[in-house]
């Protein structure tokens, strides 16, 4: 299975249940290979993926990643005078593609949006890194949409795409929690 042949597969499976329309949805793990930002020790980061085909008359195909990240209060920073708290959180990225978007640009995306990246085997020096990486870059669950938002926005393949962010909050007893839908499907 490829996304050059999954059209292909959903017409076969229309066929076989002599049915008007068949959908196909194949989610899986998929690990990237990652340097730690100091020590560029190397290891691989989970990342969700999902292909969503669906095809009565016409096709379609949705790409969705996963991806955990960090985020810092912004709040919790300005009125701290000893750190901020942070949390993990999950950006969760679909697209609908004029043009091929890989799923490392999509990880990307998401990491670059975000405080900071979450990374498998960190030594002290990238665990300094990584804090420091977040307490100079603040964001709430929809800053973090936002810039999303914008990057997508700038690339000519994306013609859809819903972003959504849930952050695990460390201090509060409830999650964060933004989204956004833009394009034409």
């Amino acid at each position: 299975m490829t996304l050059s042949n999954l059209e292909e597969i959903v017409d076969e499976l229309k066929v076989q249940l002599d049915a008007p329309e068949a959908e196909i949805t194949v989610a899986f793990p998929y690990f990237i290979r990652k340097s730690a930002p100091v020590s560029g020790s190397e290891s691989y980061s989970r990342t969700d993926v999902e292909f969503w085909a669906v095809k009565a008359e016409a096709f379609d195909f949705i790409l969705k990643v996963g991806v955990p990240v960090q985020t810092l209060c912004p709040c919790s920073r300005e009125i701290s005078d000893y750190g901020a708290h942070n949390q993990r959180a999950r950006v969760e990225i679909e697209v609908r593609m004029k043009k091929l978007v890989w799923i490392e640009e999509l990880v990307s995306v998401a990491e670059s949006s975000a405080s900071a990246p979450v990374l498998t085997l960190l030594k002290r020096e990238d665990e300094k890194a990584l804090t420091e990486m977040a307490f100079s870059n603040p964001r709430f669950v929809e800053d973090v949409v936002r810039e999303i938002s914008m990057k997508l926005d700038g690339d000519s393949r994306v013609k859809w795409y819903r972003v959504s962010i849930v952050s695990e909050e460390s201090i509060h007893n409830h999650q964060a929690f933004a989204s956004l839908e833009k394009g034409e499907k």
